[in-house]
């Protein structure tokens, strides 16, 4: 696996399957592709198994954790093409459960919180870990330090409780004092709805037309790369334009939901992978990353 070195917008990672594949791609990388984000390239060995994002806050002592979530980086349906930032989410994720949560908190994140405190530099705010789940259980990619796109959007949708006072008791050192957060049964799903070309070339400033949706809908429309223009139409902005996020009773009923209210959305210029959340039912060993 080769990986810009810099940030590259979520897009700077390639899975080669081949040697020539991987020479390709470092040829691309070094001669500008990603500007100066690719000028130095990090390979990593290939990990099988399913990808997971899983959430925590901390105040720099203290760790609570979040729940975790499923992205599909890959532009196509059926984990092909270029990577993205991400395409949909969905949470909850099978190869995560209770069990899984109290490993990942064990071994990854509250070791990790414990040894910055201890070199003096504690670290406060979202922790972001990117994990592979394979057959000998969860490995760590990278972390990042925000909530990720899509994944925030299934995880708002799925939170019952305020953000707000966690935000702030990450900040002023009180994370133990404030009441862990609630969680929706129910399962999210998002869908990413993308300007064509994406994650290429795509043109901004087109059209979009949206449905009026209630306030407390099970299905919301985040806004990624939208923008008013001139005359304070509603046009696309990025590459990523909108996220259609849905609860439902499982992942493909959320998933359903979604598409449902992305059928309604007046937007030629996009397009979306239609199978977000088909491989919830996949085993920890099998399929590739996404």
């Amino acid at each position: 696996m080769l990986k810009a070195d810099g940030l590259a917008a979520g897009k700077g990672v390639v899975i080669a399957q081949t040697l020539d594949e991987a020479l390709d791609a470092a040829r691309a990388m070094l001669g500008g592709q990603f500007g100066s984000a690719s000028q130095t390239l990090v390979i990593e060995e290939f990990l099988p198994g399913i990808e997971a994002s899983f959430f925590a806050l901390s105040d720099g002592e203290t760790v609570v954790p979040l729940i975790a979530a499923q992205d599909h980086k890959r532009v196509m349906d059926g984990d092909r093409g270029p990577n993205t930032g991400g395409m949909g989410a969905f949470s909850p994720t099978p190869q995560v459960d209770d069990a899984m949560a109290v490993r990942i908190m064990d071994t990854i994140i509250t070791p990790t919180i414990t040894g910055m405190a201890k070199e003096g530099a504690p670290f406060c705010g979202v922790l972001f870990a990117g994990l592979m789940i394979g057959p000998d259980g969860p490995k760590l990619i990278e972390f990042n330090v925000r909530f990720g796109d899509p994944e925030c959007q299934v995880l708002m949708m799925r939170l019952q409780s305020d953000l707000a006072p966690l935000l702030l008791a990450c900040a002023t050192g009180a994370l133990d004092k404030v009441a862990s957060p609630r969680w929706d049964a129910r399962a999210a799903a998002s869908v990413v709805l993308a300007a064509k070309g994406y994650p290429g070339q795509y043109a901004k400033g087109l059209s979009l037309d949206l449905p009026a949706i209630a306030q407390d809908s099970p299905v919301q429309i985040f806004h990624a790369g939208t923008a008013r223009d001139d005359a304070g139409e509603l046009v696309s902005a990025g590459g990523r334009v909108l996220a259609v996020t849905a609860l439902g009773a499982d992942v493909p009923g959320a998933a359903q939901r979604a598409y449902g209210l992305i059928s309604e959305i007046n937007f030629p210029d996009g397009f979306y992978r239609r199978d977000i959340g088909v491989k919830v039912a996949a085993k920890p060993d099998q399929g590739e990353p996404t």
